[in-house]
């Protein structure tokens, strides 16, 4: 069961949802319709705009999965 909408800070255009059936699910959406899983779906299955808005709205994530934007060579994907 998926509780309520809240966004961490009122200008953020990332709405989290928690998900009351789980522990550990890190839950997001930016319209409140497509719910993308945190481990899961950022970055691969987000567009270009997405990942942008979320990795500067939570730094935090970004450099948490830095793996996820370097090809096998450490360069930027």
């Amino acid at each position: 069961m998926l509780g309520d909408f809240y966004k961490e800070k009122e200008a953020d255009a990332v709405w989290w949802v928690d998900d009351f059936n789980s522990v550990g699910k890190h839950l997001f959406s930016f319209d409140k319709r497509k719910i993308y899983n945190l481990f899961a779906d950022y970055p691969y299955n987000m567009t270009a705009e997405e990942v942008a808005i979320f990795s500067k709205e939570n730094p935090y994530w970004r450099e948490f999965f830095q793996d996820r934007f370097v090809d096998k060579d450490g360069d930027d994907k």
